[in-house]
């Protein structure tokens, strides 16, 4: 790794995790008789405690969301475009907290952790989840870090339903709200592409109804499928068509030849399937999928994401992008309309891209300029930081 790109992150951080020995009652009735968080911050906490900002992880995000866990890395975190000094999420302002959600596989309690009462992995015994259930684990870790109210709340995707959650269930202890390339509630054509992932994995062998990991293996194939398929849904066709076109990675059209014929966006798309496999759990990523799927903010409000909206009391900033065409912008729009009808204060900007939804990972300059001014202009109490 480069030293100047460690200078110009918020350098080597180290994971933090934090147990919670009390039972959790989930969404679902079930109770975790105990469970750990995974997180990571950057930045100081001041005085106040009031410069505190919460980024939750989308789909197969995690706590690593910037900088470097060693100077050996060649990647920074996730978000690390957008954390950072002198960043849009800037850490010579704001102190930032990233966590692993619950159920994920990255040292949170999750699938592959250890049931108290078997022994054994939980594997798919392990509870549904939904949005409302990482947001109170979220509010926990809240508390453990003596946090009252956050400055912002602000996620992409998936972490975006859970800003807008926050707003809704905990109102008074966040005065920012930022979703981006986010929906009130995932089109049928979204939840048909995770029900194909998801019969990608469970279809696979090596699946064994979510006890693979008591019998040494890993439903692979069926998870790369299904990263396959969710990759190509997160880029655009113009993203897609400049970045591979329908070049060749080995074989020929010419006449007489019988080789097999290699296009080089089937090879990218396998490539990532694989180290994608490699990382992630199946089970997780069918909780996640199906926690996508279940979440709709105005379902408990007559349908009507206005009253869904009436108690909060933050100020929100809504982005979306153009060649978005999982999180269109269209739903970032009803999430715009539905807080003006709800007598809420929203910005809200439509970039530019053609990246598709992974544009809200990708630095883009009129994103970064964006995302910077309304960041800028949050108020931390007078208090300088």
């Amino acid at each position: 790794m480069p030293l100047e790109n460690l200078a110009d992150s918020v350098g080597i951080v180290i994971p933090q995790q934090i147990d919670f020995p009390e039972p959790v009652v989930l969404s679902s009735g079930r109770t975790l008789s105990a469970l750990r968080i995974v997180y990571e911050t950057y930045g100081t906490l001041n005085a106040a405690r009031s410069n505190a900002v919460l980024v939750c992880h989308a789909l197969s995000g995690h706590h690593h969301a910037a900088g470097y866990h060693s100077e050996t890395d060649e990647k920074p975190g996730w978000w690390d475009y957008y954390i950072g000094p002198g960043k849009p999420i800037d850490t010579n302002r704001f102190f930032v907290v990233s966590l692993n959600n619950i159920g994920g596989c990255n040292g949170s309690t999750g699938p592959a952790s250890i049931n108290p009462e078997t022994g054994k992995a939980w594997g798919s015994d392990f509870p549904k989840l939904r949005v409302r259930d990482w947001v109170k684990t979220q509010a926990m870790l809240m508390d453990a870090l003596g946090i009252d109210v956050w400055a912002a709340v602000i996620g992409g995707s998936l972490g975006g339903m859970q800003a807008m959650r926050w707003c809704v269930d905990y109102p008074q202890r966040l005065r920012h709200c930022i979703a981006i390339a986010s929906a009130m509630k995932l089109s049928a054509q979204n939840i048909a592409f995770n029900e194909i992932a998801r019969q990608a994995i469970t279809s696979d062998p090596d699946f064994h109804a979510g006890r693979y990991l008591e019998h040494d293996t890993s439903p692979r194939k069926g998870l790369a499928i299904a990263r396959m398929v969710g990759h190509v849904t997160y880029l655009s066709s113009d993203a897609m068509g400049q970045k591979f076109g329908r070049d060749l990675r080995s074989g020929t059209f010419e006449p007489g030849s019988d080789a097999s014929v290699e296009f080089q966006v089937g090879s990218y798309l396998r490539y990532q399937g694989e180290i994608f496999s490699d990382r992630f759990d199946a089970n997780t990523y069918l909780l996640m999928t199906q926690a996508l799927d279940y979440f709709d903010l105005a379902r408990e409000f007559n349908d009507k994401p206005e009253q869904a909206f009436a108690k909060t009391d933050c100020q929100f900033m809504v982005i979306s992008f153009t060649t978005d065409w999982r999180f269109s912008p269209e739903r970032s729009r009803e999430i715009a309309n539905a807080l003006i009808r709800a007598g809420r204060s929203v910005s809200y900007a439509e970039i530019d891209s053609d990246y598709g939804h992974d544009a809200f990972l990708i630095p883009i300059e009129r994103y970064q300029k964006v995302l910077s001014a309304y960041m800028n202009s949050i108020e931390i109490n007078g208090i300088e930081v």
